[in-house]
């Protein structure tokens, strides 16, 4: 697909308060539920609408809360960390969410040629993102770890639901979870009566319901990486997720460099490729997260490279790149549905 761009610099002023999350906006017809928790490391905001809401929103909190605890590396008796602890080559049994969440990210690692890796772990560590306790490794240290690490050689047995680390591979899913805890939680509060509802856990939002209550569309704010109480624009979507990976969320600075969460799985280092953030919206969740983060990893050219061609390979999906030099690159299917909301940027829409 031969790609053409279509620069702006007017932007459309919104006149709404920033936010992450915008939904409901002058909603009254059905009452409105909200929930805020702690899990997965990331504050998150729940709401629904309705006569079932407060139920469907238990139904949310109970099943984050226990992907959470099945999913964390270093829980134990999680599924994660009984992997990890396990014996190289032994099949491990595990809950049907860890395959699940295993075979996605498999599927994205071989599709982005391993720019998402759930084998991270040790370097995760070692860069200290797991404790806070922030460190630059050394060269040799990283490549002593890369070398361990075998992510294509996972096996994922889901008439287990079994899985099977090779020699040397830890793993964390943190790059694909909170999508797929949000995909299940809405389908937890779909089961509970709820037919409106919109979650935020940190950069990944999920709508229940192809409208608002109101019958307009969701608004979605992508936020501005260099000033995360505004946002560069929103969009208007559907029953879909809407995930954002960036190198503004987290991070640490050492003798004046920073140095971000995400890593590149080729180097060991975090990613420095020109990419603020990465906005992926997809109707599955874990696909959402998982492609956000690899997307990252690629670069803009890679990422557009990757939507020409496997665009229909993941079911379809959307993108908003924000770049270190100010351009906000917009995807076709985006394109009606997305507005404006900053002079510091550069609109460009992929046509």
């Amino acid at each position: 697909m031969r790609r053409t761009r279509r620069s702006f610099e007017l932007p459309v002023c919104l006149g709404l308060a920033a936010a992450l999350l915008l939904g409901g906006c002058g909603h009254r017809a059905a009452e409105k539920h909200e929930r805020q928790l702690f899990a997965m490391d990331t504050v998150m905001l729940l709401t629904a609408y309705g006569d079932d809401g407060d139920a469907a929103l238990d139904a949310a909190v109970g099943t984050i809360n226990a992907l959470a605890a099945d999913l964390d590396p270093e829980k134990e008796g999680s599924s994660v960390y009984a992997l990890n602890a396990a014996p190289a080559g032994t099949a491990v049994t595990v809950s049907r969410d860890c395959c699940d969440i295993l075979s996605t990210a498999a599927n994205i690692h071989k599709a982005t040629d391993g720019a998402l890796d759930v084998g991270l772990y040790p370097i995760i560590k070692a860069w200290g993102f797991t404790t806070g306790e922030y460190r630059v490794p050394e060269a040799a240290e990283l490549d002593r770890l890369l070398a361990k690490k075998n992510t294509p050689s996972i096996v994922v047995d889901g008439s287990g639901p079994a899985v099977t680390l090779p020699e040397g591979t830890e793993i964390s899913l943190g790059a694909v979870a909170k999508g797929y805890a949000a995909q299940k939680a809405v389908e937890a509060m779909a089961a509970a009566g709820a037919e409106h509802a919109i979650l935020s856990l940190g950069g990944n939002v999920q709508t229940l319901g192809d409208t608002r209550p109101d019958g307009k569309p969701w608004q979605v704010a992508v936020t501005d990486p260099n000033d995360t109480g505004s946002y560069v624009g929103t969009v208007s979507v559907g029953q879909t997720a809407v995930v954002t990976s960036g190198g503004y969320q987290r991070y640490f600075e050492q003798d004046g460099k920073k140095y971000i969460h995400i890593l590149d799985p080729a180097t060991g280092y975090p990613v420095d490729n020109g990419l603020a953030s990465v906005t992926v919206v997809t109707a599955d969740g874990a696909t959402a997260d998982g492609l956000s983060t690899a997307l990252f990893v690629l670069g803009e050219e890679k990422a557009l490279d990757f939507y020409d061609r496997a665009y229909d390979s993941v079911g379809g999906f959307e993108l908003v790149l924000i770049t270190d030099d100010g351009r906000v690159v917009v995807t076709p299917g985006l394109a009606e549905g997305f507005t404006e909301n900053s002079d510091d940027y550069t609109y460009e829409y992929i046509g």
